[in-house]
């Protein structure tokens, strides 16, 4: 009877231990995913991949984006691959992840894929050096611009292009842009120029460039710093105010694309770009021109 007593007495006090230990294990998770969950949803936006903003862009158009082995100067990773992406776009979307509590990641594709990564939501946003113009406003929503810039031409410094005044300077001229932007239709400005198909990104134009197959081609003003930087032998021609390249405010303006009807996220990066200054927008581009490949 003792024996039968002291069982008992044994195997309630291990129930009780059990009891309170799975009570304070169970007690202790619900806590944790309560909390896990609340710095989830507190910001109320609804991104591809919790707790990450994953931003699209083709890593290869300095000082806005480019590819790097290593995460130096505040680099973001790139998804799938062991390399990061760095430039003005980087550093911006950096301070806006870090406004929404969310961790930033790249995913790197091609120009024509960028808009459609957002559609179909393989990215959050693009932010790649892009302008919110009336055509890509039919599929995505822009953000407030951060950054706005002006075209130019860039040239070889040793071509007699280098002393352009006029658009009528560049007669007979070959001269490209990048595919699909408001750069090749701003192209057809050169009206003398024997103007060339345009060419998918701004490595290939820059090769080609240097190679003699092209005689220059028209980028933004800030790409021309870049280009200058990177290639001692270029040089940009920047038009007067009477010959200057005819544009529309939004295309020479840089924003960020987000899918239609995610009007939050949206939201959330306008209040995010508020808080940087335009001060702070300059020494941020000086910096990723001075930070972007040599070549």
């Amino acid at each position: 009877m003792k024996l039968k007593k002291m069982l008992a007495t044994v195997l309630a006090m291990a129930l009780a231990v059990s009891v309170v230990a799975c009570g304070n294990d169970n007690g202790g998770n619900a806590s944790s995913e309560a909390t896990s969950a609340a710095a989830s949803d507190s910001t109320g936006l609804a991104t591809v991949e919790k707790g990450k903003l994953l931003i699209a862009m083709e890593a290869q158009y300095p000082p806005f984006n480019w590819t790097q082995v290593d995460d130096s100067n505040n680099a973001a990773p790139i998804k799938g691959s062991n390399t990061y992406a760095n430039g003005y776009d980087i550093q911006i979307a950096q301070l806006i992840a870090k406004d929404l509590g969310l961790k930033l990641e790249v995913v790197k594709l091609p120009w024509d894929s960028l808009s459609p990564a957002v559609q179909s939501g393989t990215a959050d946003l693009v932010m790649a050096g892009m302008s919110p113009t009336a055509e890509r406003r039919k599929t995505v929503n822009f953000s407030e611009p951060y950054y706005l810039s002006q075209l130019v031409v860039v040239v070889k410094k040793d071509s007699p292009l280098a002393k352009a005044k006029t658009k009528s300077d560049f007669k007979d001229a070959k001269i490209t842009a990048q595919v699909n932007t408001f750069h090749a239709t701003a192209l057809q400005q050169l009206t003398e120029a024997d103007i060339q198909k345009p060419m998918k990104d701004f490595s290939t134009m820059r090769e080609a460039l240097k190679s003699g197959i092209i005689d220059g081609y028209v980028s933004e003003k800030v790409e021309g710093l870049s280009a200058q930087n990177a290639i001692p032998e270029f040089t940009f021609v920047e038009f007067d105010k009477d010959n200057a390249f005819e544009t529309d405010p939004n295309d020479i303006a840089i924003a960020a694309a987000v899918k239609k009807g995610n009007d939050a996220l949206l939201e959330a990066v306008n209040n995010a770009l508020k808080n940087i200054s335009d001060k702070d927008r300059e020494a941020i581009m000086e910096k990723a021109i001075k930070d972007q490949p040599a070549a």
